[in-house]
């Protein structure tokens, strides 16, 4: 479903084995894991590594097959020096485990990895070198080929991030500070970008008029969409858009695997395109490239993480709304019990969210904000038109976020809560999002931390997942929806 723009995870298994203590021994300890666990792409390397030359030779042997991200085995105390230049050695996330006893004597048997993963921490911390170690990083084989399945959607984003472009056609829009974006942090996370202007991309857009594969997009728009739910005549302005942003994408790659976008979409844009872009950008996020609203680079970025992790589709919505108490009444209360009124708020775009994401009478409509501005009162809509519209269908969510503040530091956030299934009554791609405690983490991490209104979307519970990468990439503040016995350092304690 998200195409090519997504890194495939590649997984190599190293074995290390300290001299004083028989190397069978993370052999086999490795070979049972092999055997536990039943994901794709686990290549077992033959090489245990017991110093510097096997950890040359090891690297090397996974390089070779193509592994791009490595689990480290300590199948008993490991070599602290050769193992953690594992880590320095191979370009890729590497996870570190460790062998739990319990299949052989404790004479013999005893591998001791417990004690030798604090050393092989400690030696990483000394020599600045990053390395995932799980919650709790010593297990059976059954144990570490979970924890191997839980590190392949955070291996996924990491390498998605490190090979990443992100494009801008811009400059924001005026007064719309809270898309923002110091590129220090870009660079801090490897994260290229490439800085363009809204003319560069209406040149483009222009250059691809009678492009001959417009009525092919305009066929496959017409059939994702459903009879009377589009406008015949603005489909071939709005393929022509999509492919200028597909060809812009590849030929502006360069060196980098993996591309976003953040778009300028108001108000010079529908006057100038014939049209609003955002049914476009849902069709391309729907195939892992996501084209963030009003040059959000961050919301992007955000995106492209969130897309890694689940494996999904994802969207950016505006943190928009509180939920009318009289809706509250009517329709939540004593369908929702676990939830506030404060729990709750809508979640609103013109119109990016995927159309699979939304319910069965989703549309292709006009922006009604943008038609009281740019087009005559009483006038048919024209260039406000190209919103895809409608309610948000019901799900688990993840509402998150990665951004660099005005300091140029970074930090993020993370919720779960859901889509409820209650019509919203309103306008543009909307749904009513209920998040646990959503009234104190509003206002003492998302107010109190100046977020910005824009925040990504994972269309399940992927929280766990997203920590870990953001730990990872070192992102030290990472703040969430505390429950009531946690309050926030900020909480009036008297409230």
């Amino acid at each position: 479903m998200l195409g090519s723009n997504i890194p495939v995870v590649k997984l190599g298994i190293i074995a290390v084995s300290r001299d004083c203590f028989p190397i069978a021994l993370s052999t086999k300890r490795r070979g049972a894991i092999v055997q536990a666990y039943r994901g794709e792409d686990l290549y077992e390397c033959p090489v245990t590594v017991e110093n510097e030359t096997d950890m040359l030779k090891a690297v090397a042997d996974v390089k070779a097959a193509g592994c791009n991200a490595l689990v480290v085995f300590l199948g008993n105390f490991g070599p602290e020096t050769p193992e953690t230049l594992i880590a320095k050695n191979f370009d890729g996330p590497c996870m570190f485990v460790a062998a739990a006893e319990g299949d052989g004597d404790l004479i013999d048997g005893r591998g001791d990895a417990y004690c030798g993963m604090l050393n092989c921490s400690y030696n990483l911390g000394m020599r600045h070198l990053k390395g995932y170690i799980p919650e709790y990083p010593v297990g059976t084989a059954a144990d570490i080929a979970q924890m191997i399945a839980d590190f392949v959607p955070v291996a996924r984003a990491v390498i998605g991030v490190k090979n990443l472009k992100i494009i801008t056609f811009g400059p924001r829009p005026q007064d719309f500070f809270a898309c923002n974006a110091p590129i220090k942090g870009l660079y801090e996370l490897g994260v290229e970008i490439e800085e363009n202007s809204e003319l560069d991309l209406l040149v483009a857009y222009k250059a691809h008029a009678n492009d001959p594969r417009i009525p092919a997009v305009c066929e496959d728009m017409a059939k994702e969409m459903g009879e009377g739910k589009y406008y015949p005549d603005l489909n071939a302005r709005m393929a022509q858009f999509e492919l200028t942003l597909l060809d812009w994408a590849e030929q502006h790659k360069g060196a980098r695997q993996y591309v976003a976008f953040a778009d300028k979409c108001w108000p010079a844009f529908p006057s100038q395109f014939g049209f609003e872009p955002c049914y476009v950008n849902s069709r391309l996020v729907t195939r892992g490239i996501p084209v963030a609203c009003e040059v959000d680079i961050y919301g992007a970025l955000s995106e492209y993480i969130g897309m890694c992790v689940s494996g999904d589709t994802v969207t950016l919505l505006d943190i928009n709304n509180s939920v009318p108490k009289s809706m509250f009444d009517e329709k939540i209360q004593g369908r929702y019990n676990a939830y506030t009124l404060t729990d709750t708020f809508m979640g609103f775009h013109c119109g990016n969210t995927p159309s699979c994401k939304m319910c069965a009478d989703r549309a292709v409509k006009y922006q009604l904000i943008q038609h009281r501005v740019l087009e005559p009162a009483g006038s048919e809509p024209d260039i406000s038109r190209g919103t895809l519209e409608g309610d948000i269908a019901a799900s688990d969510i993840t509402f998150y976020r990665l951004q660099c503040d005005s300091n140029g530091d970074l930090r993020s956030y993370i919720a779960q809560g859901e889509v409820l299934d209650v019509p919203t009554g309103s306008f543009g791609g909307i749904g009513v999002f209920a998040i646990p405690e959503m009234g104190r983490f509003y206002r003492h991490v998302l107010v109190q931390k100046g977020y910005p209104h824009h925040g990504a979307v994972a269309f399940a519970h992927v929280g766990k997942y997203l920590f870990e990468v953001f730990k990872f990439l070192g992102v030290k503040d990472i703040a969430y929806n505390q429950p009531k016995n946690l309050p926030y350092p900020t909480e009036n304690p008297f409230c």
